[in-house]
């Protein structure tokens, strides 16, 4: 019966990393594709290179907290069966209801789905006291903070844009001149992301000193490739729309380097809502005990990652639809805004262990963007629809996954 069930979870963390890469991994790569940065086939490609690794090498840390923090499983010592039917409905419960927003083209948080369709679960098994809602709630507190976050970094990162070269009277050459800042400025932080506090698989420990020595060590080089590249560059000759045109031109391959971080943060982060709970059913089943802490196969987190890229390939497009042409017209230079502002929340977020949603964070950096350029650049009514699917999702999911709970224990118990 066991193996049956192992079978079952296996099959039901799939499902909910396929979804999740339909959904979440989706509105992570909508505004690139809507910016023309890179096509949907391109951005599949990046996705199942840099989605793959940040599960593989950074995604145990947050797997950690979403296994075992919503309430302690030694409560269900005795009941094997009940703690591996629970995580197995819960994957099932989140997967079947991303499939349902999917379907309709929402860009949903993949965290709020697991998260609320496990204490549904826990609901039906364990008393109302079991649950730790204080972690509950600094969770939800961080859906609250985490599209805020995005959108200010959105918004301030694209403002800075624009008084720097937009605004200028030729931004092309003016582009050429602050590229190098802005390139040591992206490599910083995003070096300082991977290296402080390490990368646990990689058993790196850099402290800040040394983090911060080697993250600008790299933006230095960064920028000095940058300036080296564009040293003979000059569009003084060219129209002022020629000129923008090459600005936007620079901006493209920029973003480029920040899908790909996000794809990196996006694995890292929320691979953990796919094999959480199937890591939980793998180290009951392998044991035979219930544990606060078991260490995470590296096959559970393939799992996920490969199952995020197929999900993005095979009906990523709908979200994408949404957030890349939907809510506020994207370029590249206002994608890369949104994408490096939501990389940085993303990425810090994940090296505390704190499950984010990648989709408010990117949603709520679009919005910042849209913002930047008036209001009447955002389409409101389809902003409404997201936030209206963001408050639906957590009880929803909690009720599928009871009435997924009941099924699969008509079958093993």
């Amino acid at each position: 019966m066991m193996t049956a069930l192992f079978v079952v979870a296996v099959v039901g963390g799939f499902y909910m990393a396929w979804n999740i890469g339909a959904n979440d991994v989706a509105n992570a790569f909508g505004t690139s594709v809507g910016s023309k940065a890179l096509t949907f086939k391109q951005a599949v490609f990046v996705a199942a290179i840099f989605e793959f690794a940040g599960a593989i090498l950074v995604g145990a840390h947050v797997t950690g907290t979403i296994r075992s923090g919503l309430f302690d499983p030694r409560l269900l010592i005795g009941r094997e069966t009940t703690l591996g039917i629970g995580m197995v409905a819960a994957l099932l419960g989140a997967g079947i209801w991303l499939q349902i927003s999917t379907h309709m083209g929402y860009p949903v948080s993949t965290t709020h789905s697991i998260v609320g369709a496990i204490v549904g679960f826990a609901l039906v098994v364990l008393p109302f006291h079991a649950i730790k809602w204080g972690l509950v709630g600094r969770v939800v507190a961080s859906w609250v903070i985490s599209p805020i976050v995005g959108a200010v970094l959105g918004w301030l990162i694209f403002m800075v844009l624009k008084a720097l070269i937009f605004n200028r009277s030729n931004p092309l050459v003016q582009s050429r001149r602050v590229a190098p800042f802005l390139l040591f400025t992206v490599f910083f932080v995003l070096c300082m992301s991977f290296l402080y506090k390490g990368l646990k698989q990689l058993h790196l420990d850099f402290g800040p000193l040394h983090a911060t020595i080697i993250s600008a060590s790299v933006g230095f080089v960064a920028g000095l490739v940058g300036w080296a590249l564009l040293k003979g560059f000059n569009g003084t000759v060219q129209p002022y729309g020629q000129r923008l045109g090459g600005v936007e031109e620079l901006f493209r391959h920029l973003q480029i380097v920040t899908a790909c971080t996000v794809a990196f943060a996006h694995g890292a982060n929320d691979v953990a809502n796919a094999v959480g709970p199937l890591a939980a059913v793998v180290s009951l089943i392998k044991s035979g005990q219930v544990m606060s802490q078991v260490p995470v196969p590296v096959w559970v987190l393939a799992l996920g990652g490969a199952g995020i890229v197929i999900g993005l390939a095979t009906f990523g497009y709908r979200v994408i639809r949404t957030v890349g042409t939907k809510i506020t017209a994207m370029n590249p230079s206002r994608g890369f805004s949104a994408e490096f502002g939501g990389a940085m929340t993303v990425l810090f977020a994940s090296r505390l262990g704190l499950p984010i949603s990648t989709t408010h964070v990117i949603v709520g950096s679009v919005i910042g963007v849209g913002v930047a350029r008036g209001v009447a650049a955002l389409d409101l009514k389809v902003i409404k629809e997201i936030v209206v699917t963001w408050v639906v999702t957590v009880p929803a999911a909690a009720v599928v996954s009871i009435a997924c709970y009941y099924v699969l224990s008509l079958v093993f118990l």
